[in-house]
């Protein structure tokens, strides 16, 4: 196995906090393997700016949704080939609406890419782990799975359910070495806050006990410490990095 190279694995690393976390853990020195669905160009800047910085990284073209592909993705370019290090669940979609005007399918197309889609990702790591007898995965939930909210009712029970797998995971997998645990991100600073109208982030602020809005970096750190050697006797928990504003 020595000879492997030791892959941390992504999913949605292109952009936002997946994009910072795969940074990081290139930083902390594993091979980094990212997937995107849309947008190659951004994918393929992150990977140019981990290897300018000494790392290694590859991106791969890869739909949450699709069982076959992410199935098909662990046979040839992971098993046998690379020790698994880490897994980052990370990949999500949002189709936000009141519950009672929202679409079916955008009521399945959430379930679908950020519950079922982790749980693929999951299934077909913790095989290859299992027989490492080693491994760390991190789940990317949300506070909103936590505590709820409005005109999320398709997000927040994804994340919920994802909390829920996260720990079932967790016990199941413990006897194998591998380490289960999810990150709950508050309201972080992206591209999409930027947007939003002052108000709104006063509003957001006004809950928020350490009166400021989180940085992918926050995320990233958290991140980075559950796929250390030093968190290797935690397991089954959720690390909230929201500024309080859960408790």
């Amino acid at each position: 196995m020595s000879d492997m190279s030791n892959v941390a694995l992504v999913t949605g690393g292109s952009r936002g906090i997946g994009r910072t976390v795969a940074e990081r853990l290139a930083a902390d020195g594993f091979e980094v393997y990212l997937t995107y669905v849309s947008r190659p160009e951004s994918a393929e800047e992150v990977v140019a700016g981990i290897e300018k910085n000494g790392g290694k990284a590859k991106a791969f073209q890869l739909d949450s949704g699709d069982r076959e592909a992410v199935t098909t993705f662990f046979k040839e370019e992971i098993k046998g080939k690379v020790s698994l290090e880490v897994l980052v669940n990370n990949a999500g979609i949002t189709r936000d609406g009141l519950m009672m005007r929202m679409k079916d399918d955008d009521w399945d197309k959430v379930l679908h890419i950020n519950l079922t889609g982790c749980f693929v990702f999951l299934k077909e790591a913790s095989k290859i782990m299992g027989k490492q007898r080693h491994g760390r995965i991190v789940n990317i939930a949300s506070i909103v799975g936590q505590m709820g909210n409005a005109g999320q009712a398709n997000y927040c029970a994804a994340k919920a359910g994802l909390i829920g797998l996260t720990k079932s995971a967790a016990r199941e997998l413990a006897g194998r070495g591998i380490t289960v645990n999810a990150v709950a991100p508050g309201f972080i600073e992206t591209d999409m806050t930027a947007e939003l109208p002052e108000k709104v982030v006063d509003a957001m602020l006004a809950q928020i006990p350490l009166k400021s809005l989180g940085q992918s970096e926050d995320i990233a750190a958290a991140v980075s410490f559950l796929a250390s050697s030093g968190a290797g006797y935690i397991t089954g928990q959720v690390l909230g990095v929201n500024g309080g504003m859960y408790m």
